[in-house]
């Protein structure tokens, strides 16, 4: 059981979803903020780690930002998408949406363009995290999933790691939602689709497209998605919900509870 007691009114078909010729950008948005020094740093940073590595592709600098942004920005369940990445890098924790805001962050202060693909996740995908709080579970989620413009051609976030045509992963490596690994962390691992064709959808240990309730097409920015969409909580569940799940580590899931799981 999910709830729609806590999520703002939507309609998924409103208007033209952004189809698949949708453009990318480098430029700064409010949340993709660019200039702020903590989002230069992070960019100095991987530039120094990608010349002592000879890393010299776009893919590989990523690469090396995602790597860098999972050992210093601890997983939470915050739920602030709108949250600036430069407050993200200052706080040191994030959720995997937010985390993948700073990677879009360090990919466009790099010159490479990234946009977004908005999908509606059904709720019981995070059901594992939460075994005690199901009926406070969404019954959607709303991802923002970044993609890539890499020599011409468009990059999901799992991509940059490994071509889901190339290898697949055996079923003990699929990602299950479960335990301390979030999505974040998982594309580096292994892959991630959200896609599958209709062959093996549901067979594949990569594939999770029977959770993909709604695909909502391709924005510029995730600050275009969530200002058409919304975000996955409504502003007064935001406001309870924020204090609490921001600082709880993900992967304590429903047996622990937020206040003891962020003492620190």
């Amino acid at each position: 059981m999910t709830s729609r007691l806590l999520m703002p009114f939507r309609t998924a078909g409103a208007g033209s979803a952004p189809d698949a010729e949708t453009a990318g950008s480098t430029r700064p948005t409010p949340i993709l903020d660019l200039a702020h020094p903590r989002v230069a740093g992070l960019v100095n940073q991987v530039r120094r780690e990608a010349d002592e590595r000879g890393a010299t592709t776009d893919r590989d600098r990523l690469r090396i930002a995602h790597g860098i942004i999972a050992a210093t920005v601890r997983p939470v369940y915050s739920v602030e998408d709108l949250r600036r990445v430069s407050r993200t890098l200052r706080l040191g924790r994030g959720s995997c949406s937010q985390r993948m805001a700073v990677l879009e962050a360090v990919a466009r202060s790099l010159d490479v363009p990234t946009r977004v693909r908005g999908l509606l996740v059904d709720g019981a995908f995070w059901y594992p995290r939460f075994p005690k709080l199901r009926p406070f579970v969404p019954e959607e989620v709303l991802l923002a999933w970044p993609e890539f413009q890499l020599d011409d051609t468009w990059v999901p976030v799992a991509e940059l790691f490994a071509n889901r045509e190339e290898s697949e992963p055996a079923a003990a490596d699929a990602f299950t939602n479960a335990g301390a690994e979030t999505l974040f962390e998982a594309v580096a691992r292994t892959t991630v689709d959200w896609d599958a064709p209709a062959a093996c959808a549901g067979s594949a240990p990569c594939d999770l497209s029977a959770h993909l309730r709604t695909d909502l097409g391709r924005f510029t920015s995730r600050d275009e998605l969530f200002a058409r969409h919304g975000q996955t909580l409504c502003l007064p569940a935001r406001t309870l919900a924020e204090p609490l799940l921001g600082r709880w580590s993900a992967g304590a899931g429903g047996d622990t509870s937020p206040m003891s799981s962020s003492a620190a």
